[in-house]
């Protein structure tokens, strides 16, 4: 028995250390771009981390990272005990048994000429599992996420957005991943069909264990949803923490001014934050525009 079973503690199923993503610019001489900058995060089985900042602040670059498909310039991705910084097209291959994605638009992120039983059957053949077996596989899927037996004969285009985004979670789950990379999942979607979508990520997990990197814009949503919160601010982290704690009484200027952008169904109370954000903001200016040390 390791030291680690004998007292308890549960390794991390995903850790990255020191990440920086940097891309070439066109251009002679030109320096690259650095998008993520000494990245430090970690994910435990069964575990939701909410990762949070405006556009550009480098988070779908994150989740990019994690599943190989933006470049580690330094530091490393390590998941389930394994060094995937930079993983052969194979081994994201084999990878893709356990780790897995939700992309944020479920009209895109669906071919719109496969019925929806092909769709959740693909992963499950590319993997070599009978036909007998996919088959069975799709039926129990569908049970999962909430949708009609006969989903299977259907097209994407028959299904309203909500639903769509269940077929993506189905599909996601098909192999029964350890870690799912959720990246806006429930941006594109109303309001009412956004709670409803988070609570199936939240009854999936308490079913099957699963972990999330969960990548989003909205405090509120991440709140909801995550066990810890990292917020992202110009490709560097500058807050991390249990989630409660992030969203509810943030140290950071940023994570405040995220909180207080978020809207509340109170006039008066939105009303104050949007004074007290722009105020943020003011002070904000005021510390960037001061001159350095001699």
């Amino acid at each position: 028995m390791t030291s680690t079973e004998q007292h308890g503690a549960v390794p991390e199923l995903l850790t990255v250390t020191g990440l920086d993503v940097e891309y070439s610019l066109k251009g002679f001489r030109r320096k690259p771009f650095r998008a993520l900058t000494d990245i430090n995060i970690a994910i435990k089985p069964g575990e939701t981390l909410g990762l949070v900042g405006e556009s550009g602040s480098g988070k779908t670059t994150l989740g990019r990272a994690v599943l190989g498909l933006a470049p580690v310039t330094r530091g490393t991705i390590t998941f389930d005990g394994s060094d995937i910084s930079h993983a052969t097209r194979g081994e994201r291959r084999r990878l893709g048994k356990d780790l897995q994605v939700v992309f944020q638009d479920p009209y895109t992120s669906l071919n719109p000429s496969l019925q929806i039983g092909d769709i959740l059957a693909e992963p499950l053949t590319v993997q070599g599992k009978p036909a007998a077996e996919a088959r069975r596989r799709v039926r129990e899927l569908l049970d999962q996420v909430g949708l009609p037996s006969d989903a299977v004969d259907r097209l994407p285009r028959e299904f309203s957005g909500g639903q769509r985004q269940r077929v993506a979670i189905a599909r996601a789950l098909a192999l029964s991943p350890k870690l799912i990379v959720c990246d806006e999942p429930v941006s594109a979607l109303d309001l009412s069909t956004q709670a409803v979508v988070l609570d199936l990520f939240l009854q999936i997990q308490r079913d099957t264990g699963v972990s999330y990197l969960f990548v989003s814009h909205d405090l509120d949503v991440v709140r909801h949803i995550s066990h810890r919160v990292a917020v992202m601010y110009h490709g560097e982290i500058v807050e991390q923490g249990a989630a409660g704690t992030v969203t509810r009484n943030p140290a950071h200027p940023y994570t405040q001014r995220l909180l207080l952008a978020s809207p509340v169904p109170d006039p008066d109370r939105q009303a104050k934050r949007r004074n007290e954000r722009h105020q943020l903001l003011a002070e904000q200016r005021l510390v960037d525009a001061a001159p350095l040390p001699a």
